[in-house]
């Protein structure tokens, strides 16, 4: 099992995005848990690299490592877990 360590700093900046251009990031909340199946996987590295500098940090590059994860196995999803 693949884990990230760091976590999302939660900003009004992830408010402030495009739910057309950010689905993703869209459907992440500080309390609730989001999952991703490989169906979805290539929308979040691409999503990932156009986030505004107020959404990023170091979870950015743990999630798209993740990603990479994901996209090498079989039957696997990506987990955001809240609070």
């Amino acid at each position: 099992m693949a884990r990230a360590k760091a976590g999302v700093e939660w900003t009004a900046a992830f408010a402030d995005l495009d739910p057309a251009n950010f689905p993703m990031p869209r459907a992440l909340t500080p309390h609730g848990d989001a999952v991703f199946n490989q169906r979805r996987l290539p929308l979040p590295p691409a999503e990932l690299d156009r986030l505004p500098a107020a959404c990023g940090g170091v979870w950015v590059v743990q999630a798209r490592e993740l990603c990479q994860v994901v996209e090498r196995g079989l039957h696997l999803y990506r987990w955001f877990l809240g609070d």
